[in-house]
């Protein structure tokens, strides 16, 4: 692909991703995301055939997001630190979360009613997740609980996240991220 065909591409998963966050996976049809992204219409069946084939390219951009965000986060031999990162990255983003909800538990919501490969890819959005956020539970020397721990933070996050949007309030997640904070520094 040449870099012209690139950029298009790049601002279709782009605009996709702006948009399936705002509006759902389902009610953002490709005519939103073409326009979105000033490509034409007919370009997008260039690049993808079917509205799946956009949905794992959503799913990659996404688990690439995720990826350097974590990198981002790693502060070697603090994984406390890391930890309030994460923590941190959901509180920075309470806006966006009061208006359209987390973009990945929205996305993996939303496709888990459907079920198949494309419901199975949104998951592993998650389960990236949760693995880093077990490994950083490990190195604080929680060993068997660690998971049960990532799960537990990640939870409140979301159900936070949830309530953030269901009601418009970003004050559902400053108060669980305060409460997280607390709890953390007692691991």
């Amino acid at each position: 692909m040449d870099r012209a065909q690139t950029g298009k591409r790049s601002r279709l998963v782009q605009s996709a991703v702006k948009l399936v966050h705002e509006q759902g996976f389902h009610r953002t049809t490709l005519a939103d995301i073409a326009r979105e992204a000033d490509v034409p219409l007919g370009n997008v069946y260039y690049y993808f055939k079917t509205k799946d084939e956009l949905g794992r390219a959503l799913i990659e951009e996404q688990a690439t997001r995720q990826e350097g965000l974590r990198r981002a986060w790693e502060s070697p031999g603090d994984p406390r630190a890391e930890l309030d990162a994460f923590i941190t990255m959901t509180l920075d983003n309470r806006a966006s979360l009061a208006r359209s909800g987390c973009p990945i538990g929205t996305l993996c919501g939303e496709l888990g009613k459907d079920g198949g490969p494309l419901a199975e890819n949104a998951g592993g959005l998650f389960t990236g997740i949760l693995t880093w956020l077990t490994d950083r539970f490990r190195a604080l020397g929680k060993g068997d609980e660690s998971r049960d721990l990532a799960v537990h933070l990640l939870s409140a996050l979301q159900g936070a996240s949830l309530l953030t949007h269901t009601f418009g309030d970003p004050d559902f997640v400053q108060g669980e991220a305060e409460r997280l904070r607390q709890w953390l520094t007692t691991l």
